[in-house]
């Protein structure tokens, strides 16, 4: 049941995420930074995700420490590079960004993108990570299924958790079922498409009936679809606005409604097509 800022879900190892968290990818000013980590802390929020290539780690620690919350009552994610992945260089990797966090350990662990021919060793370096207890949880983003198959097919763990583009226009109906079935959790990026989709007339209507702005209703739809949000912003009226999520409710017309705005459009890139 979704109650509040502070609502989880269980993985399938048992370990809790909030289904709400900030997501700092673009935030490049560390002052900004650590601000937008403390400013959602004291708001209520008890995640933060975070990457190596956003390169603002350390602003994320630093934003921890200034909270004065406990480490152990937040749950901090951030992800291997491309350029790191491979057995190896993802342990090296793993360490520098544990040093940057300024922490004994983080709660997930992810690889950023699938890089054909090297996921899987990267895999084995993650499963490493968690088997010693450095990383509470492993997961994946931006894989598609044919890629969790093959991830799966020769891997000790099985991901948490998947972190993909999901949004009205890219709803990820089929992939967000078969990770259902295999209990591998979903997390959106860009969960309001990063605004464009904000002027919707449907999402307006929905909106104005509960008194709520467009994003909240999106986000409110992804909670009911029980997808993990991690909306980003650096404004501390906003990061508490899309916290405020729990006081309504969609009904199943207007799920319906957000359902038929997908148009299988996405605005970064395809997991199956990137050069970077």
């Amino acid at each position: 049941m979704l109650k509040n800022l502070q609502s989880k879900k269980t993985l399938h190892n048992g370990i809790e995420i909030p289904y709400v968290g900030l997501g700092v990818f673009q935030m490049k000013d560390p002052r900004e930074t650590v601000e937008a980590v403390k400013s959602a802390i004291q708001a209520g929020y008890l995640s933060v995700d975070t990457a190596a290539v956003y390169e603002n780690e350390e602003s994320v620690g630093q934003g921890v420490r200034e909270s004065g919350a406990r480490r152990e009552d937040l749950f901090i994610t951030s992800k291997v590079w491309n350029s790191d992945q491979g057995y190896d260089t993802t342990l090296k990797a793993f360490e520098t960004s544990l040093k940057k966090l300024d922490m004994d350990y983080m709660d997930l662990y992810l690889i950023h993108w699938p890089v054909e021919g090297k996921y899987k060793d990267t895999w084995k370096a993650l499963e490493r990570l968690y088997s010693e207890g450095l990383v509470k949880s492993i997961g994946v983003s931006n894989f598609h299924q044919h890629h969790l198959e093959d991830l799966m097919s020769s891997s000790n763990e099985k991901p948490v958790i998947n972190q993909i583009e999901c949004h009205p226009r890219l709803n990820q109906e089929k992939l967000r079922a078969f990770c259902q079935d295999e209990h591998i959790a979903v997390e959106a990026w860009s969960p309001i498409a990063q605004g464009r989709v904000l002027d919707e007339p449907a999402l307006k209507q929905i909106a104005e009936k509960h008194g709520k702005s467009s994003a909240q209703v999106i986000l409110r739809w992804h909670l009911q679809n029980d997808v993990v949000i991690i909306p980003k912003s650096v404004h501390s009226n906003r990061i508490k606005e899309n916290g405020d999520l729990f006081n309504f409710e969609l009904s199943s017309s207007e799920m319906n409604q957000i359902n038929d705005l997908n148009q299988d459009e996405r605005f970064g890139p395809d997991p199956d097509n990137f050069d970077f």
